[in-house]
């Protein structure tokens, strides 16, 4: 249940995990949705990359894509399609001011602990440009535990999620609401939300 096991896991299935992430259709609408409000050329931050099919995405469209993961296997990965730049880091590692135009966020901070999640999400908000586009995807539900692999998450609330960014100065723009399969195998309601710093 540990920040430790859940890393150990990515690594281990680093290639299965590629392999289902290249296979979702709702990402790929969500991220076109995300990319719609970016400038050309712009600067974004693919948050827990994963294998980095998001920020190849970004490049491919002209954007400036930086990435990062706690895994390194993940990051190794990601560091194989052209023109992304991914490095191993951790949500403590978030630091800086003004730097990005966007931040992609898919179902990465739900890794999270809860006592934690506002402290990134007001260094993701400073993070951001005047105005940048953050997107956030994570599984609903109550609670924070392992899963059936013994990666850790936490589950929110729509209004509970909701009520973090906006506390944090976020304004949401809009939000999709839908359910998948996960690399865990079960079935999970999700709610992915984009907003503006």
């Amino acid at each position: 249940m540990t920040r430790s096991e859940t890393i150990r896991i990515y690594d281990e299935r680093a290639a299965e995990y590629a392999k289902m992430t290249n296979a979702d259709a709702d990402a790929g609408k969500q991220l076109r949705l995300f990319m719609t409000h970016l400038p050309d050329g712009g600067r974004v931050l693919d948050l827990g990359c994963g294998p980095g099919a998001a920020a190849a995405a970004m490049a491919k469209a002209g954007f400036i894509a930086e990435a990062t993961d706690a895994s390194g296997e993940m990051v190794a990965l990601a560091n194989k399609h052209p023109g992304v730049s991914a490095r191993q880091a951790l949500f403590d590692d978030i630091s800086g001011e003004g730097i990005y135009d966007g931040i992609w966020a898919s179902f990465s901070l739900l890794h999270a602990p809860r006592a934690d999640f506002p402290t990134y999400l007001s260094a993701l908000h400073k993070a951001l440009k005047p105005g940048g586009t953050f997107y956030i995807g994570m599984k609903l539900g109550t609670g924070e535990g392992p899963d059936r692999l013994g990666r850790f998450y936490t589950y929110y609330s729509q209004e509970e999620l909701e009520d973090h960014m906006t506390h944090t100065g976020f304004t949401i723009t809009n939000r999709t609401l839908g359910a998948g399969v996960g690399l865990d195998g079960s079935t999970s309601d999700w709610i992915a939300v984009i907003a503006h710093a």
